[in-house]
């Protein structure tokens, strides 16, 4: 019996990484649509080889130049934010989120209102409306699965087991392309070296996030969200070898924790063959000739951007949405080369002071329009703060 699937963001490393999987096994699969960004010639390709439905660019540029490579393939073309809407209404029974940044919370939503199986890689989803999301899964009887390596790894070890009995949980930080730079000559890493990841093959914007740790800023939050656990129970190490993916302590002292090589299609694997385990094609640790895993502490002042994920979970509300949406607009900023890499996180509190000082971030009410307000408010303060430098 083939599974029918949808991939937002199939151009990217995790989309990327699905479509290796999907294609080792076509006969198991159906593949109904495919969206990616800019990399129209790469989309047109993977709709070709996995037969898609429709392949959709999120840029309406890219429209004509999708529609002329896939004349005479009977491949649907679509472009733009409406089209991306439509394409999570297609019936499909597993979907993968793995469109960058703020832009992928729509069609996962849209998705989950089918009550399908949304396999989440987009981590802006949970930081910016965990409780939006988690809320229409539960209503209309939707899965949401991790994707990201940590939350999987998590995911896996509480398999069976209750969650009142965790006491903690512990994420793993690789610590970047700067782990053991000395913290006064931050100030002057470029941009080249920021995009050099030691240990995995990831796009450049989660490269950079890697070495600032916001993406691991990002991953506290998520796991606050998809858990339901308090931020003081989560922790974060750097751990170098990036074996170990996350930890979970019990109330009786264990810790279980999961290892698996530096290769995303670990994580997607899981999640496509859920609640099964199916064959993985990545490396089987030797752990002998690893000999040893080390540990260090993921310093606040080293990374503040860990400093402001604390203040994003106690906050609540919107502080999430602002987070990411300044987020975002540093990293802009950063890889334009208008701002130094130590800017970045500087930048994104200032937008935060700012905010929580207007009273803006409290909400009991959250809603997907006062996540996109809060949204276009903090890019908007963000490019105010960067432009007044």
């Amino acid at each position: 019996m083939t599974r029918s699937v949808t991939i937002f963001g199939s151009t990217g490393s995790i989309g990327e990484n699905t479509v290796d999987l999907i294609s080792r096994n076509p006969e198991a699969y159906d593949v109904i649509a495919l969206s990616g960004g800019r990399n129209v010639a790469r989309l047109a390709e993977q709709a070709k080889a996995l037969n898609a439905d429709v392949a959709i660019t999120a840029f309406e540029e890219g429209y004509a130049e999708l529609k002329d490579l896939l004349a005479g393939t009977g491949i649907e073309a679509a472009a733009g934010e409406t089209a991306l809407q439509e394409g999570g209404e297609r019936p499909a029974d597993w979907v993968m989120s793995a469109i960058i940044g703020a832009a992928g919370l729509v069609p996962g939503l849209t998705a989950l209102k089918h009550g399908r199986t949304l396999a989440l890689a987009n981590k802006e989803s949970l930081v910016t409306a965990g409780p939006i999301l988690l809320g229409e899964a539960k209503k209309h009887g939707a899965t949401v699965l991790p994707v990201d390596s940590e939350h999987s790894a998590i995911f896996q070890a509480l398999v069976g087991e209750d969650i009142a009995a965790v006491e903690r949980i512990i994420i793993t930080a690789s610590g970047g392309a700067f782990r053991d730079w000395p913290m006064e000559k931050l100030a002057d890493a470029t941009l080249k070296e920021a995009s050099s990841h030691p240990n995995w093959d990831m796009g450049q914007r989660i490269t950079i996030d890697s070495a600032t740790l916001f993406n691991k800023a990002m991953e506290l939050i998520e796991t606050k969200e998809f858990f339901g656990v308090s931020p003081d129970q989560i922790e974060a190490v750097v751990h170098p070898e990036s074996l170990i993916h996350a930890l979970v302590g019990f109330k009786d002292g264990a810790l279980m924790a999961h290892l698996g090589p530096p290769d995303m299609r670990h994580a997607i694997g899981y999640a496509l063959h859920w609640p099964e385990r199916g064959h993985v094609p990545v490396e089987r640790l030797d752990l002998a000739r690893i000999g040893s895993l080390n540990f260090r502490t993921a310093d606040p002042e080293r990374y503040p951007a860990l400093r402001l994920a604390r203040f994003v979970m106690e906050t609540g509300g919107l502080a999430g949405a602002a987070f990411n949406a300044a987020k975002e607009a540093a990293l802009d900023a950063f890889i334009a080369e208008e701002i130094g890499f130590l800017d970045m996180a500087a930048m994104v509190e200032r937008v935060l002071d700012r905010l929580d000082g207007q009273g803006a971030l409290r909400c009991d009410d959250l809603t997907l329009d006062k996540v996109l307000e809060m949204d276009h408010l903090a890019r908007q303060l963000a490019n105010e703060t960067r432009n007044a430098r």
